[in-house]
């Protein structure tokens, strides 16, 4: 009897075994490999050829760690009225209504986990919102002396090595015309 058992545990190992050289899925009691990495995100703002702006971020992932999603989260609350104020001379008069805040700012959450051929799937969500200035406006009705907002939401997944960046997206904003662009660089921690 103890023979059968140990031979069904060591055909059990060899299946495991197999499985994760196969990049397939770890067997339910088995520990993965904790691999860390950094992630770098930037975000770039165009206007045609001209870069207007670029924002990197850099997390730092744990691959193939199924309890941890790296979350960063910076920004502001920028104070909006959410009555309009009447308007006295071309300036807004003050109404003592009430205020609302908008955030603005990055949100940035990452998984990373490591495929059998030493490449990693990157799976990133990016949300971005910011005030928005009076010539980025043209086209779009807004009130007066009340900032308007842009907003980019993103998730996307990719496979990379260690060192290699890929583009994760380009869009174009349909007011502005300003082109977004997402890039995403790994590197593994030694």
């Amino acid at each position: 009897m103890n023979k059968l058992v140990i031979t069904f545990a060591a055909i059990g190992l060899l299946i495991a075994r197999g499985a994760l050289a196969q990049g397939g899925p770890l067997p339910a009691n088995a520990t993965p490999n904790i691999v860390p990495l950094k992630v770098q995100v930037v975000i770039s703002r165009y206007q045609g050829e001209k870069k207007l702006s670029s924002l990197p971020y850099t997390l730092s992932v744990n691959a193939n760690d199924r309890s941890e999603m790296s979350r960063m989260r910076m920004g502001v609350k920028v104070p909006v009225m959410t009555i309009a104020a009447p308007i006295v001379d071309g300036k807004a008069m003050p109404t003592g209504g009430p205020i609302q805040y908008q955030d603005v700012g990055t949100n940035i959450d990452c998984y990373a986990s490591q495929g059998a051929d030493g490449r990693f799937k990157v799976t990133v969500s990016v949300e971005d919102t910011s005030v928005v200035g009076e010539e980025g406006t043209a086209g779009a009705s807004r009130l007066p002396n009340n900032p308007a907002f842009r907003s980019f939401s993103l998730t996307n997944s990719a496979m990379l090595k260690d060192g290699q960046s890929t583009q994760f997206s380009a869009a174009t904003d349909k007011v502005s015309g300003e082109v977004v662009k997402i890039d995403v660089t790994l590197t593994v921690v030694k």
